[in-house]
């Protein structure tokens, strides 16, 4: 073999052994994209805890009570927030069984968008976007409560990437009963990605700078008048603040 046949034979044997370290990288590349996308969707889930669900009055969608009642409180809340459960734990049950069972009071929850995520993460997740749609796509079937105190009871951390993900989001969904058909066409489609981004907006529009945060309307002397509360206050702040707003709305 002349020198030159010598140097051709080398040259394509470092060719393809070029080209099979290529082939062996990409496909190392492929095979490691694949299982982190695949992996969290074969790890465990954590287990779904059964609510004990709030008695409402007179549910409608995310409302709750008479629509007529002298007193409008709409509370913006996170379901990753720590103080929005203990709201919703310790608080909002006396609320309800105080002002909006006697009509006085009609009860609003709203989301605050994608809150929590972005101040943790600087909006690289979406738990608290995801959670605000699942909850609203329950709304559909006429259980934004039942979803609302499920994920309440099911959060396991603040920002954690396992409280909300698609999948737990799913399991949450099914273990208050939804028709997992409409619930997953619903979520798939982003339907309230919309919504919950214009509750943020109005939110911080309305003055909130945490969550969760709750703001009072109601009608003196023939004008709209606002209050807010800051934070989960104890009930008795929710008293003071309330029993105001009637006595300027000339309710008893």
């Amino acid at each position: 073999m002349s020198k030159r046949e010598e140097f051709r034979e080398k040259r394509r044997r470092a060719e393809r052994r070029n080209r099979w370290i290529l082939i062996g990288s990409i496909t190392l590349v492929a095979l490691v994209v694949a299982f982190f996308l695949i992996y969290p969707q074969l790890k465990p889930l954590a287990a779904i805890q059964p609510a004990a669900p709030i008695a409402r009055p007179n549910v409608n969608r995310n409302n709750s009570g008479d629509p007529n009642a002298p007193v409008k409180l709409t509370v913006f809340s996170d379901y990753q927030c720590p103080f929005c459960k203990n709201f919703w734990n310790e608080t909002e049950a006396q609320v309800i069984d105080a002002y909006v069972k006697p009509g006085k009071v009609y009860f609003t929850a709203r989301s605050a968008g994608n809150f929590v995520s972005d101040n943790a993460t600087g909006g690289t997740d979406t738990e608290s976007r995801d959670s605000s749609q699942a909850v609203l796509c329950a709304a559909d079937q006429n259980k934004f409560w039942q979803m609302n105190d499920a994920l309440f009871t099911n959060v396991l951390g603040e920002a954690d990437g396992i409280s909300f993900t698609p999948r737990r989001l799913q399991a949450i969904a099914q273990s208050v009963g939804l028709d997992m058909n409409a619930y997953n066409s619903c979520f798939s489609s982003s339907k309230y990605a919309a919504q919950a981004d214009q509750d943020l907006k109005d939110a911080v529009k309305a003055g909130l700078t945490g969550t969760p945060y709750f703001v009072i309307t109601y009608t003196a002397s023939g004008q709209t008048k606002t209050d807010t509360i800051d934070g989960a206050q104890p009930f008795s702040v929710f008293q003071q603040k309330l029993d105001a707003a009637l006595a300027a709305a000339g309710a008893k």
